[in-house]
């Protein structure tokens, strides 16, 4: 007891330590059963914006705010998943009103010849790949999430959508809530969310992409092609890799405008890319949006630099889309070396 406490003072301050440990450890369960679901929310947040670094921050105030207000949620009225999901989305329609679309290329303007100068989309904001490791999780009681829905072909295409249209066709066809809990997240009637969708699931068609996976074979075989196609590479093989490519192959290259499709143009460009850039290569494997690729070294001096990060689309037919991205701050979200050295 310490100098001049009473009895009743030191009860009273033994309760009041009891009431703070109590208030504590129910803040850290809220915070462990909230965590559970921050990957699939990273996920969701991602085909809401199209950006890797973007994603992270949503998540990150979805995060906060949820913490913040961790004493409004009521148990009875909806699951924790479904109020989080509220939050994100708030969140992501606050941000998506002042932020322009980010597109590809191929969804931007009409292609152009392999040789035809390089043209910089300066003013454009551009799709960023989304590394799956990002959504690794040690939590086996995660949510799995469905990869294949990450696509970067269908992560642009939903870039054309409103952002209402989007999160309808997210919530109800990617992540699989109902009409009437849909409408609660999106803070829409049933009717409003039943007309999103149908507009939307109209505009994807229109673009030509489906949310379903189709003609696709199993994550190993895309790897096993692209292993081939990585071996190639660095042996500046351009004839193999035409061997690898589907008739309608199509290469982009954000930010540059430049883009075109077939496997002569893509040759043309390649035969030009190991002119320019030397014919020692180096590549490490990488996986993003649940679709395979690599990071591409060229060697300058006594090292190899990052030069490119690739991420592909296979079909049965082959290698029918590869997209290339030259940007420092999704280099960073590989976490990629700059450099490897000369061995």
């Amino acid at each position: 007891m310490g100098a001049g406490e009473t009895a009743r003072e030191l009860e009273d301050r033994g309760v009041s330590q009891q009431r703070r440990a109590g208030v504590s450890a129910a803040a850290a369960e809220f915070e462990r059963q909230a965590e559970r679901f921050r990957p699939e929310l990273l996920a969701y947040c991602y085909r809401m914006s199209g950006a890797a670094h973007e994603a992270e921050d949503l998540v990150q105030d979805t995060f906060l705010r949820a913490w913040r207000a961790r004493g409004q949620y009521d148990e009875s009225r909806a699951s924790l998943r479904t109020w989080l999901y509220r939050i994100a989305t708030n969140v992501c329609l606050t941000a998506l009103e002042s932020r322009s679309r980010r597109p590809l290329p191929s969804g931007f303007i009409a292609p152009r010849e392999p040789d035809a100068p390089f043209a910089v989309g300066v003013d454009v904001t551009w799709l960023q790949p989304l590394p799956d490791a990002m959504l690794d999780t040690a939590d086996p009681a995660a949510t799995v999430i469905d990869r294949s829905s990450l696509r970067l072909a269908l992560a642009a295409a939903l870039q054309h959508l409103s952002a209402g249209q989007r999160g309808a066709l997210i919530l109800r066809e990617v992540l699989g809530f109902s009409a009437a809990e849909s409408a609660e997240i999106l803070g829409v009637t049933v009717s409003a969310v039943n007309s999103s969708l149908q507009r939307a699931r109209a505009r994807l068609k229109v673009a030509g992409v489906a949310l379903e996976q189709s003609n696709e074979p199993s994550e190993a075989a895309q790897r096993a092609w692209i292993d081939r196609y990585m071996a190639a590479f660095e042996r500046a093989d351009v004839e193999s890799i035409k061997k690898l490519l589907s008739d309608d192959v199509l290469m982009e290259m954000p930010p540059l405008l430049n883009w075109f499709s077939g496997p002569q143009n893509y040759c043309a460009f390649m035969d030009w890319v190991f002119d320019v850039n030397g014919a020692d290569w180096r590549v490490l494997p990488v996986a993003a949006n649940g679709q395979p690729g690599f990071a591409a070294y060229n060697r300058v001096g006594d090292e190899y630099r990052l030069h490119t990060l690739q991420i592909f689309t296979v079909t049965d037919a082959g290698i029918s889309r590869n997209t290339v991205f030259q940007d420092a701050e999704i280099f960073d979200s590989f976490e990629l070396p700059p450099k490897l050295d000369v061995r």
